[in-house]
């Protein structure tokens, strides 16, 4: 691998909001990063390349993939909800286009990829204390069985055919970017209702415990991998600090300085109750560790939000 192609990043999903925020700081490092979006109108960091295509584009790919170090896989195309009532959802527009890319990347064995999977949903319910990695995976969603299926793909493919491979279980990420889906990023919904003074609906009676990581941290997190191409495994990525919906509330009440009005509807069976991961594993491999409090996070997203 030459020295061009080690810094060179392809970024699947690299529109989206983690995708975004990790294409900046890569153009920021030097890195020569490419980003693979179906979008059209994008905000892409100056010195990035966009190509118009999806993950499923196998003419791009193999365009592109001769030319890479390391891919990151941040594409996905369904929510917790969405497939919710339609599981074959995970099968046909995350798991199939990932198979694709893996019959790809058969003849680049030197290509590294990093895969971002989902420590808030893969653990399901494990308990008392914090998850780590050597938990046992037990989604409540089809979604988290989705990306524990795509991990054991993935882990599939690595043994065979020797592609270096990170797996990184992000818990729940927020931060200034964020945009809205519905059903999808409590924190950015929670502060656009009470930017709008509107009633933000929520599953059961807010004792539900969390594990919420701002983005810089989580982008943090991510460069360490791609700078690193020793660094090889599975790692939770989170703050490891729990933080139920109802402190939540009353951190963007204070923060915003606004009152926030929440209806509780009846709980849902796809939602973990509580999930805190246990990022030692990150920590001692990597020096990471998430910096970014939950309340400065939000004071944060509150004021991005408010400026747009």
């Amino acid at each position: 691998m030459t020295d061009t192609t080690a810094r060179s990043v392809l970024l699947l999903g690299g529109a989206g909001f983690m995708g975004r925020a990790l294409c900046a700081r890569l153009g920021a490092r030097g890195y020569d990063v490419h980003v693979l979006t179906r979008g059209t109108a994008l905000e892409i960091a100056e010195g990035c390349t966009v190509h118009g295509g999806g993950i499923e584009n196998t003419e791009l790919l193999r365009r592109l993939l001769p030319r890479m170090g390391t891919v990151v896989h941040l594409a996905s195309a369904t929510t917790p909800g969405l497939s919710a009532a339609t599981p074959s959802l995970e099968a046909d527009l995350n798991i199939a286009p990932t198979l694709g890319l893996l019959g790809e990347l058969i003849a680049h064995p030197r290509v590294r990829l990093v895969y971002v999977s989902s420590g808030g949903t893969v653990y399901g319910d494990p308990g008392g204390g914090s998850a780590d990695e050597s938990s046992e995976l037990k989604p409540l969603s089809f979604y988290g069985a989705g990306k524990v299926a795509a991990e054991t793909f993935l882990r599939c493919f690595q043994q065979r055919h020797g592609n270096p491979l990170v797996i990184l279980r992000p818990s729940n990420v927020y931060g200034p970017g964020q945009p809205r889906y519905q059903g999808f990023g409590v924190i950015r919904t929670m502060l656009q209702h009470a930017l709008d003074g509107t009633t933000m609906g929520i599953w059961g009676d807010g004792s539900i415990v969390r594990d919420f990581v701002y983005i810089d941290d989580v982008v943090s997190a991510m460069e360490c991998f791609v700078a690193d191409d020793a660094l090889v495994g599975t790692f939770n990525v989170g703050a490891g600090v729990g933080h139920s919906l109802n402190d939540l509330v009353a951190i963007i009440e204070r923060v915003s300085g606004r009152p926030l009005s929440v209806r509780h509807e009846a709980a849902r069976g796809i939602d973990v109750q509580r999930i805190v991961l246990d990022t030692r594993a990150i920590r001692q491999r990597c020096g990471w560790t998430s910096t970014t409090s939950l309340e400065a996070g939000v004071a944060t997203t509150w004021q991005w939000l408010r400026a747009q």
